[in-house]
C-alpha cells in the first residue's frame, strides 16, 4: 500500500496576509506615533488605533492558522517577527520621546529577541508553543503600550506604569520558561 503524499499549505493563505499586513502597519504606526515628537493628539490617536489593529491581526491570524490547519513555516518564521516589530517600534518610540524608560525597553526587546531566537534555534525539532504566562506578557504590554500612545489623566498614567511594570516582571519569567522548555525539546530530540 503507497502512502499518500504529504499536503503543503500554500503560504498564500489569510493568517500570513494578516502577518504582512501587521508588517506594512509598523512604520504606519511608527509615523504617527514620533509625527511632532509625540505632541500630535490626533496623531497618536490614530497611532494607538493602529496599533489595536495590528495586535488584533496577531490574535487572528494564529487562530485562523490553527482552526483551518494552514499552519505554513512562513507563518512560524514571520509572526513572531511581525509581532516583534509591532511592540519594538512601540517601545522604542516611547522610549525616543521620554515617556518610558530604556531600561524597560531594554529588558523587553533583549527578552523578545532571545525567544525569537531561541524558536528558531529549535524549529528542526518542533516548536514552542506560547504558553499562558507568554500569553499574559502579551495583554499586559498591549494593554500597558495603548495606555501609553493615548493622552490619559493622572490617575490613568499610575495604573499604565504599574500594568507596564507587570508586563516586564511577566516577560522576564516567560523568558525563563521559553528558555527551560526549549533545552528541554532539544534534549528531548536528541535522545531519540
Amino acid at each position: 500500500m503507497s502512502e499518500l503524499p504529504q499536503v503543503r499549505n500554500s503560504s498564500w493563505n489569510v493568517p500570513n496576509a494578516l502577518t504582512v499586513l501587521r508588517l506594512f502597519l509598523v512604520p504606519v504606526f511608527g509615523w504617527l506615533l514620533l509625527r511632532e515628537d509625540g505632541a500630535n493628539s490626533t496623531s497618536r490617536i490614530l497611532a494607538a488605533a493602529v496599533f489595536v489593529i495590528a495586535s488584533l491581526t496577531d490574535l487572528a491570524d494564529g487562530e485562523i492558522a490553527r482552526r483551518q490547519n494552514t499552519v505554513t513555516s512562513f507563518g512560524k518564521i514571520a509572526d513572531p517577527i511581525a509581532d516583534k516589530a509591532l511592540t519594538g517600534m512601540a517601545l522604542i518610540g516611547l522610549s525616543l520621546l521620554g515617556e518610558l524608560a530604556w531600561w524597560i525597553t531594554v529588558v523587553i526587546i533583549i527578552r523578545e529577541v532571545a525567544v525569537t531566537l531561541l524558536r528558531f534555534w529549535v524549529i528542526k525539532h518542533g516548536v514552542i508553543p506560547a504558553s499562558r504566562g507568554g500569553k499574559l506578557k502579551t495583554l499586559l504590554l498591549m494593554v500597558a503600550i495603548v495606555g501609553y500612545l493615548l493622552p490619559v489623566s493622572e490617575p490613568l498614567i499610575t495604573a499604565r506604569e504599574w500594568v507596564m511594570y507587570a508586563a516586564v516582571l511577566v516577560t522576564v519569567v516567560t523568558g525563563v520558561d521559553y528558555f527551560v522548555r526549549a533545552f528541554k525539546l532539544r534534549s528531548s530530540a536528541r535522545n531519540e
